[in-house]
C-alpha cells in the first residue's frame, strides 16, 4: 500500500509523456528508480509505481471517468501549494 497518490492532468498525449518523461527523470536524478511503469500516454493513464509513492498522471476525460479521488477520499487529500 502505498503511502501518496500524486495526480496530475495533462490535456494531451505529448503532454501525458513530457509530465511523466520529467517525473522519472527528476526521480532519478535523486536516485529513485520507478517499480513499475504502466499506461501509454494514447490511452489517457499512465501510472508510475514507486512503492510509498504512486504517480498517476491522466487525460481529462480519465481523471473524470476514473474518479480515483473518489475512491480514496476517506484517507484525506494534501494539495499542492504550487
Amino acid at each position: 500500500m502505498a503511502d501518496f497518490f500524486v495526480l496530475g492532468t495533462g490535456k494531451s498525449p505529448p503532454q501525458l509523456r513530457a509530465m511523466t518523461d520529467e517525473v522519472e527523470k527528476s526521480l532519478k536524478d535523486k536516485g529513485q528508480k520507478a517499480y513499475r511503469r504502466a499506461g501509454v500516454p494514447e490511452g489517457g493513464w499512465i501510472v508510475l509505481d514507486y512503492i510509498d509513492v504512486v504517480v498517476h498522471v491522466f487525460s481529462s476525460d480519465a481523471r473524470k471517468y476514473y474518479a480515483i479521488e473518489e475512491l480514496w477520499q476517506a484517507g484525506g487529500t494534501q494539495e499542492s501549494k504550487k
